[in-house]
């Protein structure tokens, strides 16, 4: 075998090591990094004029309240929500309604789209618009928070072991042996015949 030909079974091993590795890890890596990215923008978003998307999203907000919530209350309540979503899928505390929020959420940055159309494409539907690309990336995070969530779901029950017979309160009676076999190529014994009986001696007969 040449060099060549083992370092390249040396490569493969490794790849197949950290693949069956990382496979089992797969769902808590898209969970913990999806988590990173949504508390990172969310603490941006307390701070005024220091997320990039920050003004869409308090537009589109409003938009979506009929103007029942102001811009002061819109941003840090996005804030909140992506500071907990974040914060669920890192730690996996509550995973369930993070992961619900998530896609709520989601529910809401995807109707920007249609809301405030004029802002979010330069020529609809191919075209997006810089805040139009940002609102596009979402489709990865949701197909991950996706996998991470199918992941969750309960694996069907191993099957257990049989039941026990009822107890019916009789006994079960021992099996009867089984009767020996003769072996190959020996005669059967005869079996015993009963003796006859003595005949009766009739009356008057003479004796000797």
């Amino acid at each position: 075998m040449t060099r060549t030909a083992r370092l390249t079974g040396r490569i493969r091993g490794a790849w197949s090591s950290f693949a069956g590795g990382y496979r089992k890890r797969s769902s808590a890596v898209l969970r913990i990094s999806v988590g990173i990215l949504f508390l990172w923008f969310g603490v941006l978003k307390f701070t005024p004029a220091m997320s990039p998307a920050e003004d869409i999203a308090i537009r589109a907000m409003g938009v979506m309240t009929f103007g029942a919530v102001p811009a002061e209350v819109s941003r840090p309540l996005l804030a909140t929500m992506e500071v907990a979503i974040g914060l669920g899928l890192v730690t996996g505390i509550l995973l369930r309604l993070a992961l619900t929020v998530f896609f709520v959420h989601m529910l809401g940055v995807f109707s920007t789209l249609v809301i405030l159309a004029d802002e979010v494409w330069s020529s609809a539907p191919f075209v997006p618009t810089m805040d139009g690309q940002y609102i596009l990336k979402n489709i990865v995070l949701i197909a991950a928070c996706l996998a991470v969530a199918t992941a969750q779901a309960a694996p069907a029950p191993a099957p257990g072991p049989a039941p026990a017979p009822a107890d019916t309160g009789v006994e079960p009676q021992p099996e009867a042996a089984a009767e020996p076999q003769p072996e190959a190529g020996s005669q059967p014994e005869p079996e015993s015949q009963p003796e006859p009986a003595a005949r009766p001696v009739a009356a008057g007969s003479s004796l000797g």
